[in-house]
């Protein structure tokens, strides 16, 4: 007869200052499906998390020192940890339910407990995690594979475009007019799916928190004029007025506080894209960009994330780079979503949906922020906010 292989045991740390409670928890829990491992304060049961999370933690509240809301607290601030879910235990009359629940605890169960219904509850707890824990490890494994195949992508896409370039040159033999034209549209093509491709890839490298920042000092100013220029063709075809309020910063003895910390190669990519935008959503007017200075951003409605940081705010000089232009605009409803995950306008220029949430990505990692500001038909205002007196990584 087949052998059926027995379950892992669930590890549980249960966490009590009186030694007669954890001793009725290890005698209620004794069974080969639990892992028991008791400790009789909350800085233990902190340094035991960091080292080897458990599956489960039952934790007391009225405990000396550190009670149960703020080891609850600790635990749900620290975003290296895995979801670990967490059962208060305490007696009657002594806590708040609500308390509990908004530090971060998943359920609660009062001395003297039911022993059935504890066991219940522990059970569902760690349904409830091994349904979340599979759920995390199919999304890693989807990441993983579309990681791998846009990479993949990357080859033939390249190998192709170089390939009809030597078409195009005539390498193989001469080419009608009419062919070298259907091959410069076929390359100018896959060149735009293999810019689609390398965003993505770079949006899940960011995602899998497998994206690291090379730090170095340089000038925004001078990065900004750089693609400016580069971009000035594009504004030139739809014959719009492309203005560049700092281009005569280099002379001047302003020019040195543009410097910043960061990595220039994606903050470029931002930048890059922010202004490529602008062109390519504007039919006429103007496209202009401004890098200014500001050293307070308190009077700012800033993003929830950042807000909840206000050691930002402290002795951090800021660099505000504007985008605006007179284009189509974004209705107030597109607004709020416009950076997230894969989220596309609904003008038929607007592309994949990844740009946009890359470029906020890149800005968070460097501890800024994007706004955005626009009234359908009239226009578009993107304010990208950069610290430039070190970084302040935001995960």
């Amino acid at each position: 007869m087949p052998v059926n292989k027995p379950l892992e045991a669930s590890r549980i740390l249960a966490v009590d200052d009186s030694p007669d409670n954890l001793l009725l928890l290890e005698t209620v829990l004794d069974s080969d499906a639990y892992d028991l491992v008791c400790v009789e304060s909350g800085a233990e049961a902190l340094s035991l998390v960091t080292q080897a999370p458990p599956d489960l933690i039952l934790l007391d509240i009225m405990m000396p020192m550190m009670n149960g809301y703020e080891v609850t607290q600790h635990i749900r601030q620290d975003h290296s940890l895995p979801y670990i879910p967490i059962l208060l235990i305490t007696a009657h009359g002594h806590t708040s339910l609500a308390e509990g629940l908004d530090a971060g605890a998943d359920d609660f169960i009062r001395k003297p407990f039911d022993i059935d219904e504890l066991q219940a509850r522990i059970r569902s707890l760690l349904r409830m995690k091994q349904a979340m824990d599979a759920q995390r490890a199919m999304i890693r494994q989807r990441d993983d594979f579309v990681a791998r195949l846009t990479h993949d992508l990357r080859t033939p896409l390249v190998a192709a475009n170089r390939m009809l370039q030597l078409c195009r040159e005539e390498i193989f033999g001469e080419m009608a007019d009419d062919a070298k034209q259907a091959i410069a549209d076929t390359m100018q093509n896959n060149k735009q799916l293999l810019s689609m491709v390398n965003t993505l890839l770079e949006v899940y490298r960011h995602e899998a928190g497998q994206k690291d920042l090379t730090l170095a000092k340089f000038n925004l100013c001078d990065m900004t004029s750089t693609v400016v220029k580069e971009l000035h063709p594009l504004a030139i075809e739809k014959a719009l007025n492309f203005v560049f309020k700092n281009e005569q910063e280099h002379n001047t003895s302003h020019f040195e506080q543009f410097q910043i910390q960061g990595d220039a190669m994606e903050l470029r990519r931002v930048i890059t894209n922010l202004i490529g935008n602008a062109i390519k959503f504007t039919d006429k007017g103007t496209v202009e960009i401004d890098l200014q200075p500001e050293k307070d951003l308190s009077q700012l409605s800033v993003p929830e994330f950042f807000s909840a940081q206000p050691d930002k705010h402290s002795d951090v000089g800021w660099l505000v780079l504007t985008v605006a232009d007179t284009g189509i605009g974004i209705a107030p409803e597109d607004q709020a979503e416009i950076f997230k995950w894969f989220r596309q306008g609904k003008q038929r220029r607007s592309g994949s949906g990844l740009g946009l949430h890359l470029a906020c990505r890149i800005v968070e990692m460097h501890g800024g922020f994007i706004q955005l500001s626009s009234t359908p038909n009239q226009g578009s205002t993107f304010r990208l906010y950069l610290p430039n007196k070190g970084i302040h990584p935001s995960h």
